[in-house]
């Protein structure tokens, strides 16, 4: 029960505290999982997040739902996800009641200018950590640019990207093994 209560809590504090969206979510993700909790490594994390990202919902909530599976199955995975999601709720229930009273206030407006840029800052830090730790030879500093640029400039859903990346992964991990052999 205690381990519950952590991964709920761990979750609800991450989910309170980080603004942005999933991917302003993880550098507090790291954080708390990998350096203050050693719950999971930096690839699980990183691991966690691509396969957040392939599968239907939200990036974080996904990413909670597999660390608490992993630490203590289907009920840790229910528990973090709750974590996650209930902070959200109450502050959305709050913040949609007012919203409209306040949406005019130009040291709102500019507040939120504010948010928005801090929380692009924290984006691009933590890709830059990640790009670093996963950027590991030159076919993933490939993969990195060839997805980069089709990301800017063609319009493929992710889903594609993502498989087709994981395709090459698996086709060059096999030409690996049979130079290996060779």
């Amino acid at each position: 029960m205690k381990i519950l209560l952590e991964l709920f809590f761990a979750f609800a504090r991450i989910g309170g505290l980080t603004f942005g969206g999933g991917l302003a979510m993880l550098p507090m993700l790291k954080y708390e999982l990998c350096e203050k909790r050693d719950w999971v490594t930096e690839d699980e994390i990183i691991d966690y997040y691509a396969i957040g990202q392939c599968t239907p919902g939200i990036i974080a909530v996904n990413t909670a739902t597999f660390v608490g599976y992993k630490k203590k199955g289907v009920i840790g995975g229910v528990a973090a996800t709750l974590g996650m999601v209930t902070p959200s709720v109450i502050i959305i229930l709050l913040v949609a009641s007012v919203l409209n009273i306040f949406m005019g206030n130009a040291i709102l407006l500019h507040a939120l200018a504010g948010i928005r840029i801090a929380a692009c800052a924290l984006i691009t830090s933590t890709v830059v950590s990640l790009a670093k730790k996963g950027i590991t030879d030159i076919l993933c500093g490939v993969i990195f640019v060839a997805v980069l640029l089709i990301s800017f400039f063609l319009d493929i859903p992710s889903i594609a990207i993502i498989a087709a990346s994981g395709l090459v992964g698996i086709v060059a991990g096999m030409i690996k093994r049979r130079r290996k052999k060779a």
